[in-house]
């Protein structure tokens, strides 16, 4: 009877071990085909001009996205200079301040908000801000983004302070520091690392969003100065692209695809790096 208990827990064993690596390859799999496909159809479009020139007139070949490349860097700064602080200070407060009941309540509406399609935000932004102001602009469309940076920013702070041990906490305030100075100069700095890649990673979550950008931003084939006027950018371009009927326009549609993937994981890789060493130099 132990032997046949024995056998039947290495064949499922074994079974699981077998579905487990099989669905690990097909995630891998699909990961690099999509790289693959875009590398194929996008690496031939890239050049120079792809950089560093406006976009060409329609039937016209040609041209670059040098104003939507601009356009996502200044939504993208926008949007973080609203969200960021905003969820650090409240993944602060929950994480040091609140109690149990409050801090509930706060955390489940954060899980909410992070739910919210982003189509909506979209439409939200744009009641509150693209209708008031008559037009649209990259500063609509960095709140659109900074909103949707919020919950995780808050969530992302929240889990890195609270894996910080107390012991530190209670060094600092038994040498005489008080409860917020404890906060800013001993807890936060020590989980400084785990914080830094989050917000990178939240950035390269919203760095890809389009709708709210069709709904606040709009788009702009040229130069956009200031905040203020409707401005470019790669998600936007992209997508307007794709549906065009020229082909041109397609090929830097996935030329525009693989330079934004890869920004992507050059951010993700970045930070999965910072969080790797960072136990390791708090050590030291």
């Amino acid at each position: 009877m132990i032997a046949g208990i024995s056998r039947r827990r290495r064949i499922v064993n074994v079974v699981m071990l077998s579905l487990s690596g099989i669905c690990t390859v097909l995630v891998v799999s699909v990961l690099f085909f999509i790289l693959g496909y875009l590398f194929e159809h996008g690496v031939r479009s890239l050049n120079w001009a792809f950089f560093t020139q406006l976009p060409k007139p329609s039937g016209e070949i040609g041209g670059g996205m040098a104003n939507a490349i601009v356009g996502s860097g200044k939504v993208l700064l926008l949007a973080t200079l609203i969200g960021v602080p905003i969820g650090f200070l409240a993944g602060v407060f929950l994480a040091e301040y609140s109690g149990k009941t409050f801090a509930f309540i706060i955390r489940y509406t954060v899980d909410l908000l992070n739910g919210v399609p982003s189509i909506v935000v979209g439409i939200i932004a744009y009641a509150l801000v693209v209708e008031p102001m008559k037009h649209f602009s990259a500063l609509s469309g960095g709140i659109a983004l900074g909103i949707m940076m919020i919950p995780i920013a808050v969530r992302t702070t929240e889990e890195f302070l609270r894996a910080v041990p107390n012991s530190m906490r209670e060094g600092a305030m038994a040498l005489g520091a008080t409860k917020a100075k404890t906060v800013f100069t001993v807890v936060v700095p020590a989980a400084i690392s785990g914080l830094i890649s989050g917000m990178m990673l939240n950035l390269a979550r919203v760095a890809g969003e389009t709708a709210p950008l069709l709904f606040t931003a709009l788009g702009n084939m040229f130069w956009s100065h200031g905040w203020l006027q409707p401005i470019a950018t790669l998600p936007v371009m992209i997508y307007n692209y794709a549906i065009a009927p020229e082909e041109d326009l397609h090929q830097q549609a996935w030329a525009a695809g693989f330079v934004l993937l890869a920004l992507v994981l050059i951010v993700n890789v970045t930070a999965r790096m910072i969080i790797a060493r960072g136990p390791a130099s708090s050590r030291r």
